[in-house]
């Protein structure tokens, strides 16, 4: 039975696309299971990504365990560089270490640039290696819109994509890397006494989200990539260049509300046959941060009021937050050097562990130690 409140909301709606012209900004509704495109608006226009840059970041971190060149529990260790990039950020001291994993559970919760950097560097060397990796990443995986110039998606007029690369990106971290779903399904982390939390409301008001990540910049808007099931379905959303975060998470829980209730039906496409564009990448910046932002916002309202006060919402779940602790392993190489040894002219012999007595003794003796 269909709920009442969920009956207006369609209705709305109804009555929105009916009145005003298509929304201008990207969006994408994917079938998971099958890679059918459900709903499609602009979805190959160049945007910025912003954070959405992290899931390339992610998916080399998880590529780079897969193949034992790290490992979760390998140090991560923040450089100079790491820690020049601006907020959001940790802002732990030069050398600080942390767990891979911590870090991977840092990137996509809490966004952080800083630990972004330091993650391209452990599994790139530099950060100009690990961005050339990521675009090769990208041209081997067909995301033929998109190109990187950092690993953390602070804005550069270079960095672009497009709604159809991203929900391939993130398909494939799903298909290939399922055992980092959790991190994705994260809302909180405590760190100390502090608590950090993912900009990703689905993970608290829509029943079935499962992830995957948001990203702000002034000129991207407000983006995410958003997944759900529901009923045996799993079905991904992609919005970019909201206006707020309540339009940014109403629009991506909208479109997944459409595909499970079966309003979008499907396109008979599959995510890898949309074509890209091409051209410039939109600027969103005048709209969001500059002189027309005020005039722009209250239109955006106006044609899309779920989630403001006395109107419907599609983030009306009440849904427990997941919560990982993560912590530092500490500042590396602030570590005491051992005592200095004596001078040896001649190399040591590494000896066994253990040395066998001669016949009949039976117990072991501690490894021998060099005359001095």
């Amino acid at each position: 039975m269909v709920r009442p409140a969920k009956l207006l909301l369609a209705l709305m709606m109804a009555l929105l696309l009916a009145v005003r012209p298509a929304m201008a900004i990207p969006q994408l509704l994917i079938d998971m299971q099958s890679g059918e495109v459900l709903y499609e608006q602009q979805a190959g226009q160049p945007w910025h990504p912003a954070s959405l840059t992290k899931l390339m970041t992610a998916y080399l971190a998880f590529e780079a365990v897969a193949r034992g060149r790290l490992s979760l529990s390998s140090p991560v260790t923040m450089s100079r560089n790491a820690l020049k990039a601006p907020p959001s950020k940790m802002g732990f001291p030069v050398d600080t270490a942390l767990t891979l994993e911590d870090a991977l559970y840092i990137l996509i919760v809490k966004s952080a640039n800083d630990v972004a950097t330091a993650i391209a560097e452990t599994v790139g060397g530099t950060e100009e290696n690990f961005v050339a990796e990521m675009n090769r990443a990208a041209s081997r995986l067909g995301l033929t819109g998109t190109h990187f110039s950092n690993a953390n998606g602070l804005h550069d007029p270079d960095q672009y994509t497009t709604a159809r690369d991203m929900a391939l990106l993130a398909l494939t971290i799903r298909a290939q890397y399922p055992q980092y779903d959790d991190m994705f399904a994260t809302r909180v982390l405590r760190f100390g006494k502090s608590r950090l939390e993912s900009q990703n409301d689905l993970l608290t008001g829509y029943a079935g989200a499962t992830g995957m990540k948001t990203g702000y910049v002034c000129s991207s808007g407000l983006n995410i990539v958003a997944t759900a099931d529901r009923r045996g379905r799993s079905l991904m959303a992609v919005v970019f260049g909201g206006s707020s975060g309540r339009e940014r998470g109403e629009m991506a829980a909208s479109l997944l509300d459409r595909g499970f209730s079966g309003q979008l039906r499907g396109t008979g496409r599959l995510i890898t046959n949309l074509g890209n564009t091409g051209g410039q990448p939109t600027d969103m910046r005048p709209y969001l941060c500059g002189s027309e932002a005020a005039d722009y916002v209250a239109e955006r309202k106006r044609d899309f009021p779920f989630g403001l006060e006395g109107q419907p919402s599609y983030l009306d779940d009440d849904i427990a937050p997941r919560e990982v602790r993560v912590s530092i392993l500490g500042r590396l190489r602030d570590i005491p050097l051992p005592r200095k040894r004596p001078y040896y002219a001649a190399p040591i012999q590494i000896l066994p562990a253990v040395v066998t007595v001669e016949a009949g003794g039976g117990v072991p003796l501690p490894r021998p130690r060099p005359n001095r």
